[in-house]
């Protein structure tokens, strides 16, 4: 869910059901990667909540559009390490005792 105000689309704040510091804090340093990201923070509104309230400021870009962006990145983000993990276990099943001595 978003809000925000319709006259200033370059900021607003977006709540996320069912979530918690988990995501909202890769969310909130994907968006500290773009400089098009004036601030950004987020908040749980009641440890008994599972909800997440992400606020995003731009420089001039609608907010949704940058925070499509950056959960975009987060997934590329999360692909290159899954990828890499991947390789490491393939690597050490294929020789296990090469990864011992290293």
């Amino acid at each position: 869910m978003e809000h925000g105000s319709v006259r200033d689309p370059s900021s607003a704040t977006f709540c996320f059901v069912d979530e918690d510091h988990t995501l909202a804090n890769s969310v909130r340093f994907a968006l500290n990667q773009d400089p098009r990201v004036s601030f950004c923070g987020y908040s749980i509104p009641h440890p008994s909540d599972a909800k997440v309230n992400i606020r995003v400021q731009t420089t001039g870009d609608p907010a949704r559009e940058v925070l499509k962006d950056a959960c975009q990145n987060l997934m590329v983000m999360c692909q290159h390490v899954r990828s890499t993990l991947d390789k490491a276990v393939d690597d050490y099943k294929r020789n296990p005792t090469d990864m011992d001595t290293k």
